[in-house]
C-alpha cells in the first residue's frame, strides 16, 4: 500500500480525534487500520513526526484513561475498551519501528519509551486479575520496546534504565509465557558486556539473572532465557561466581547442563566460549565439594549436591579434552589431586560393600529403571578420563598420580564394568598419558610387572601389552591368532 499524502492526512486526523474524544470501538476500528497501514514498509518509512506526535498523543490520553480507571472504579466495559485500545495503540508504535532507525528516534524524542514503562507499571499493578486484554496489552507494550530498541544504541540505553531491574523482574514474574518471553527477548537485546556487569552490583540486580537463570528450568521452550544465559551470563566470572553462590542446587544443574550444551557447539561458536575464569571457578567447585558424591552410595539418596559433583565432573572432562582455552586447568590447584583421592574413595566403597559404586557385569541395579538411569552411572569412568587428561604432556601431574599411587589404581579400574561403560578404554588412556616421556613412571610400571603385582594381565584382558623399547614402556594392541 503506496502512502499518499491524502491517506496520511486521514490517519492524523482521526488520531487527533482519538487523542481528544470520549473513546468508542470506532476508535478501536480506526488504530486498527493505523496498524495494518503501518506494517507496510512504504508506508512506515513514509510516516512523518505529525504522524508519530499523533500516535503518542493517543497512548498518552490512554495512559490518563488508565489513571481515571483505577482510581474511580470505572465500569468494566470501559475499563475493558481501554484495554483494548491500549493493545492496538502499542501495535502500531510496534510496526513503527519495524527496521526504521528514524521511527525509532522520532518515537524516543517524543517520550513514548518512557511513558511506555509508565503505563507497563499501572498494567502489572492490576494484572492479578488476570483478563486477557490486560495480559494482551502487556505483551505489546513489551513488543514495541523489543521493537524500537533493535539496532538502536539510545533506545537500548533508555530501556535498559527505565525498566532495571524492577519492572523487568515484575514482568518475568508474570504467569503469562508469552510476556515473559517477549520481556527476555528486549533484556538481551539491550545486554551488553557493561549492562551485564551491572547484574552484579547489589541484591536486587542479582535477583533479576537468578530469575532468568529459573526461568531457563521452568520455561524450556522460552529461547531467549538460552540466549541471555549462554550469549552474556557467561561471558562473566564475576557473574557465574555470584549466582552460583546464591543458588539452589536445582538452579546450579540448569547452569551447568547450559555450560555442558555451550562446551558441545564450541567449534561452531567460538565467539560463545567463557573465559577460563569461570572454568578455574568450577574448578574449585569440584575440589571443594567433590565427596558429596559419595552419598550415593546409599539406595535412599537422592541427593542434588551428589549431583551438582557429578555435572561438574562432566564439564571438566569436557574442558580439558585437548581445549586449547582451559589446558591451563593442568595446572590448578588440588583439581589432581582431589580426583585421585576421590577415585580411592569411590573404588574403596564399590569393593567394601554393594552400591552403585561396586564395578558389574550386567544392566541390572536395585533402583528402577537399570543402572543406566543411576545418577552416577559412568561416574569412575569419568574420574579416569579427567585424571588421563590433566596428565596429557603434563610431567608434573604424571608424577603426582604415581606419588598419589593413582598409577596402581587405575590399573585395578581396568576390568569390563557394565556400570561404568569405556572405563577400561579411559584407564588405557590414562595410563599412556601417565606412562609417556616419563621414565620414572615406566619404571613404576616395569617393576609392577616383574613382581607379579598389579602385572599386565588386565591390559591383556583388554587386548593390550606392555613392551619395553629402548628402556621405554609402550602399550601394544595384541596380534590376534590367525
Amino acid at each position: 500500500m503506496a502512502a499518499s499524502s491524502d491517506s496520511m492526512q486521514n490517519i492524523n486526523s482521526a488520531l487527533c480525534e482519538i487523542a481528544e474524544e470520549k473513546l468508542t470501538n470506532t476508535h478501536l476500528t480506526t488504530l486498527q487500520t493505523v496498524t495494518k497501514a503501518l506494517r507496510d514498509e512504504q508506508f512506515r518509512n513514509s510516516a512523518d513526526r505529525e504522524a508519530l506526535g499523533n500516535l503518542y498523543a493517543v497512548l498518552s490520553r490512554l495512559y490518563v484513561d488508565f489513571h481515571h480507571l483505577t482510581e474511580e472504579m470505572d465500569s468494566q466495559e470501559e475499563g475493558s475498551l481501554c484495554y483494548k485500545l491500549t493493545t492496538e495503540c502499542f501495535r502500531a508504535h510496534r510496526n513503527a519501528c519495524v527496521q526504521c532507525t528514524q521511527n525509532q528516534c522520532c518515537l524516543r524524542d517524543l517520550g513514548s519509551i518512557k511513558l511506555s514503562f509508565e503505563i507497563l507499571a499501572k498494567l502489572l499493578k492490576i494484572s492479578s486479575g488476570g483478563s486477557n486484554d490486560i495480559y494482551d496489552a502487556l505483551r505489546c507494550g513489551v513488543q514495541f520496546l523489543g521493537n524500537i530498541a533493535v539496532g538502536n544504541q539510545l533506545c537500548k540505553d533508555d530501556i535498559w534504565e527505565l525498566g532495571f531491574p524492577h519492572i523487568f523482574r515484575d514482568l518475568l514474574e508474570l504467569p503469562d509465557e508469552k510476556a515473559v518471553s517477549y520481556t527476555c527477548m528486549v533484556i538481551h537485546t539491550c545486554l551488553d558486556e557493561h549492562k551485564t556487569q551491572q547484574l552484579v552490583k547489589d541484591t536486587q540486580q542479582l535477583k533479576l539473572s537468578l530469575k532468568i537463570m529459573d526461568l531457563c528450568r521452568t520455561l524450556p521452550d522460552v529461547d531467549w532465557t538460552i540466549f541471555i544465559a549462554t550469549q552474556h551470563f557467561l561471558k562473566s566470572s564475576e557473574l557465574i561466581r555470584k549466582m552460583y553462590t546464591e543458588m539452589t542446587n536445582d538452579a546450579r544443574l540448569t547452569l551447568l547442563e547450559l555450560i555442558l550444551a555451550q562446551l558441545g557447539v564450541v567449534e561452531e561458536e567460538k565467539d560463545c566460549l567463557m573465559p577460563l575464569s569461570v572454568a578455574q571457578f568450577l574448578a574449585s567447585c569440584f575440589t571443594d565439594h567433590c565427596r558429596a558424591v559419595l552419598t550415593l552410595s546409599s539406595e535412599s539418596s537422592d541427593d542434588q549436591a551428589a549431583m551438582v559433583v557429578i555435572r561438574l565432573l562432566d564439564i571438566l572432562c569436557e574442558m580439558t579434552s585437548d581445549c586449547k582455552e582451559f589446558m591451563a586447568l593442568q595446572d590448578h590447584a588440588g583439581l589432581l589431586s582431589a580426583t585421585v583421592d576421590l577415585l580411592k574413595e569411590v573404588h574403596l566403597l564399590g569393593k567394601t560393600s554393594k552400591n552403585v559404586f561396586t564395578a558389574a557385569h550386567d544392566f541390572s541395579l536395585t533402583r528402577p529403571g537399570g543402572a543406566d538411569t543411576h545418577p552416577a552411572f559412568g561416574f569412575k569412568a569419568q574420574l579416569i578420563r579427567l585424571i588421563g587428561n590433566l596428565c596429557h604432556g603434563h610431567i608434573i601431574n604424571q608424577d603426582k598420580v604415581r606419588e598419589l599411587d593413582g598409577i596402581a589404581l587405575i590399573l585395578d579400574n581396568c576390568s569390563i564394568d557394565s556400570n561404568n561403560p569405556f572405563i577400561s578404554q579411559w584407564a588405557v588412556f590414562a595410563i599412556r598419558n601417565i606412562l609417556e616421556h616419563n621414565l620414572e613412571n615406566q619404571k613404576l610400571i616395569q617393576g609392577l610387572r616383574r613382581q607379579g603385582v598389579a602385572d599386565d594381565t588386565m591390559l591383556r584382558d583388554m587386548g593390550f601389552r606392555v613392551e619395553e623399547r629402548d628402556g621405554n614402556l609402550l602399550l601394544r594392541p595384541l596380534k590376534k591368532d590367525p
